[in-house]
């Protein structure tokens, strides 16, 4: 797999930790959010990472800008501590968790709708077959 850039956000949202996974491969950018509950640990995010990426939902790609890095420390050191402070996901990443929860959504009613036509079509079966067992005798 190639991956150009893969970050991990942990931030507490409401009674829970939660982790949201950015993976950006050739300016498209996939997201994952993973609830962790109790507040995770660095060695337990790193087993976590280990064992479970592969198995992560990514939503489906969605476009995103070359972030250009420079070389400035300090600079970068001033990015970190606004990042750890402005504790919101981005616009794009809150884009793909919205198409992916839609996609859920849409795959749940298509699947809620089979079963419904399954449940109607074995009810008229029924009512069929009780309609030939009153006029087997005529």
């Amino acid at each position: 797999m190639d991956v150009d850039q893969l970050t991990l956000e942990v931030f507490f949202e409401g009674p829970f930790w939660v982790g949201v996974f950015r993976r950006t491969r050739e300016g498209a950018m996939q997201v994952c959010k993973v609830t962790f509950g109790a507040e995770p640990k660095d060695a337990a995010l790193y087993a976590f990472v280990l064992k479970q990426y592969a198995r992560l939902p990514f939503s489906p790609a969605v476009e995103a800008e070359r972030q250009v890095t420079h070389a400035n420390p300090k600079r970068r050191q001033r990015q970190a501590k606004s990042a750890v402070q402005d504790l919101r996901l981005g616009t794009k990443a809150q884009q793909a968790l919205q198409l992916q929860r839609e996609q859920q959504g849409e795959r749940r009613k298509e699947a809620a709708r089979a079963r419904r036509e399954e449940a109607r079509q074995r009810r008229f079966r029924q009512a069929q077959q009780k309609r030939k067992e009153k006029h087997r005798g005529h």
